[in-house]
């Protein structure tokens, strides 16, 4: 089961949206059967990261028998992380791309300002906040931001209800797992780039000590959403949901 960042819509995906999500994990489909799942609709704006992984393990223990490997990437990555404490008997493997048991502190800073100028309806603007965790450059954050605002329509559609991405984002901002982590027993992945300006290196490093067996694959010169496009991405991802466990973390 794959959980995706948080998005502006909830659908299944189309459109260029569907072709990102099939070339994005498509190394992984070549060895196991993957399921994107995404939250559901109609979240209240006190939703917690926990609300939605009780979703998630609603669905589980209802569809599968026995537990399933789970990867969780940015804010999924967060989800995944909850799950995995709140529900061992669930979550067999983990991986977590692009995450950690809290978001760093500029990161917790974008997502409050992205959330606050999406429920005033200055999506442009939020998209140009959005891009503080891509670049630290004045202009590259323009020049990003306003790429992403002008391509939304071409892969999410013109008629966005924007009020459950809102809440997504103010519970990631609140989300902190750091007091649980010895709670995962599931062997974890975390899988990050040394230069998420979301997630430092050292909450990777953190997150990966603190669960009861945990490994860090940090790539080198890479941001936040680099890691995900990464080649060696898969390729570590099948590596750890192909082995046993061990506990201990280190860096590849």
């Amino acid at each position: 089961m794959v959980l995706g960042g948080a998005t502006p819509v909830h659908a299944n995906p189309t459109g260029l949206a569907r072709r990102a999500v099939l070339f994005t994990f498509r190394g992984l489909a070549r060895d196991r059967r993957v399921w994107l799942v995404n939250r559901r609709r109609g979240l209240a704006a006190d939703t917690t990261l926990a609300d939605l992984a009780a979703d998630h393990a609603t669905a589980l223990a209802t569809a599968v028998d026995g537990p399933v490997d789970v990867l969780g990437v940015s804010t999924g990555g967060s989800v995944a992380l909850q799950l995995a404490a709140d529900r061992p008997d669930l979550v067999r493997r983990l991986v977590v791309v692009g995450a950690a048991h809290r978001v760093g502190d500029l990161g917790r800073e974008v997502l409050r300002a992205v959330a606050d100028l999406h429920e005033r309806g200055d999506s442009r603007a939020a998209y140009r906040a959005f891009a503080r965790a891509s670049t630290t450059s004045p202009t590259g954050q323009r020049l990003l931001g306003d790429l992403q605002w002008l391509s939304e329509p071409l892969v999410f559609g013109r008629h966005i209800d924007r009020s459950d991405w809102v809440a997504a984002l103010r519970a990631e901002a609140r989300f902190d797992l750091g007091d649980r982590l010895a709670e995962i027993t599931a062997p974890t992945l975390v899988i990050g780039g040394d230069h998420d300006l979301a997630y430092p290196a050292a909450l990777f490093r953190a997150t990966a000590d603190g669960v009861a067996d945990g490994r860090l694959a940090l790539y080198p010169g890479r941001g936040h959403g680099g890691a995900l496009a990464d080649r060696r991405f898969p390729r570590d991802a099948l590596a750890h949901l192909s082995r046993p466990g061990r506990r201990g973390s280190r860096d590849r």
